[in-house]
Formats: structure tokens, sequence, C-alpha cells
């Protein structure tokens, strides 16, 4: 045995969990068909209860999860992204919604909130740079900035377009395009309950399941690794 292919045997989970699973049958509650790891077949019904407990113990909690099965019902393979989170805000009763957007992706913010407005839906947007504050504020090194240290480039700052929608009050915020880690730090700090509308990846038009589409095919990058 190799010792990069032993390092990697030593990298491996040492159990099973669903994405070994090739039979799913926890979506029909079908026991006979749980394969040894199942992690339905293998909870502790404690944990499972208090789990159910949190539904009924949070009545926004309960709203949320009720709303959300009865949109899947009734948009599924219908409604697109935009429109399933428009449809969501109404059912809800949303009032003002929070939109904490990458400035990359600022154009096709503007086109969202526009929509929202068309829909009778307050929002406010709060753009990743707000703030401007150099990335050197957060310890990186002048040649790691994009612009390779010449001159001011501003941090993402999500913990404060989590509490810049807290001071508007926001009953819902959506995530537009924040890179990976920024978002989530927005979701941990966000004070409202919270979604993400699209994910940045530059290289596949944000549309970053194509990369695992193509996993498996001749060129894909992850035969490298």
């Amino acid at each position: 045995m190799t010792h990069e292919f032993a390092m990697r045997e030593k990298r491996m989970p040492s159990g099973k969990t669903c994405a070994d699973c090739r039979v799913l049958s926890c979506r029909t509650r079908d026991e006979a068909k749980y394969p040894a790891f199942c992690l339905t077949k293998n909870t502790d019904a404690v944990l499972l209860r208090d789990a159910l407990q949190s539904y009924a113990d949070d009545p926004e909690l309960l709203r949320i999860a009720y709303e959300s099965a009865v949109l899947e019902a009734d948009s599924y393979g219908k409604l697109t992204r935009v429109e399933e989170t428009i449809e969501f805000i109404h059912r809800m009763k949303y009032r003002k919604i929070g939109i904490a957007s990458c400035v990359g992706l600022m154009p096709e913010t503007s086109v969202f909130s526009a929509i929202l407005k068309r829909e009778g839906v307050e929002n406010y947007t709060a753009g990743c740079k707000i703030g401007a504050v150099d990335k050197t504020a957060v310890g990186v090194p002048e040649k790691k900035k994009l612009n390779g240290g010449c001159g001011h480039e501003s941090m993402c700052n999500p913990v404060m377009q989590a509490k810049k929608l807290a001071e508007q009050k926001t009953d819902f915020n959506i995530v537009i395009g924040l890179c990976v880690g920024h978002d989530s730090l927005f979701l941990r700090h966000s004070e409202a309950p919270t979604t993400v509308m699209i994910v940045k990846d530059r290289v596949l038009g944000h549309n970053p399941v194509a990369a695992l589409y193509t996993a498996n095919g001749m060129y894909s990058r992850f035969k490298k690794r």
C-alpha cells in the first residue's frame, strides 16, 4: 500500500451514511428495505421525538414546515426557484424581505428586487462589500487580494450584512451569490429565517450541480484528484 493511498484510507469515514444508500426507503417508510446502516433505522427514538417536539414548541417553525411541504406538493416540477421563493413569501405572509447579495450579482438582485416590488413585497438589499473595509482587517495579506495588493480591496462582510438586515427588522432573508464561507457566516448571524436562492459558481454560470453531473465524465477535473 502506497503512503498516499494509506493516508486516503485513514481519512475515509468509518461508517456509512445516507449518501451510501441506494434505496431511500425512508421516503415511504418501507422498513423492510432499510439497509443495516440506515440512519432512520438507527436513530434514537428520543432524538426523533425531540426533533418533532421542536416543531410543536415553536409556532414559526411549525408554520415554515407546513407551508414548505404544501408548497412542494403544489409546485413540484412546475415553478422555478424564483417563483417558489415568491410563493413561499406570500404564503408565509412575510411583510419585509432582506436580501444579502454579492455585489458581483447585483444586476440579478436588482431584477429580483423589482419583481418583488411588483408583487407588493417590500425588500431591502445589503451588498457584501458593505462598510468598504479592506481585506487586511481580517488578516488577508496583500498578495492574496484579487488585485494582487495594488491598493484598497474591500472584504466581503456577511456579519455586517446580517446586522444591517436585522436593523431593518426583516421577516425573511434571501442569500444571492455569496461566496463559500461568506454564506456560512451570514447564515450563522442572520436573525430571520433564511433561504439561499442563488449560489456562486463563476466557472459554471452559477450552476454548481453541473460539476456533479459531469463528475464521471472523460474531462472531469475530479479525475485528477
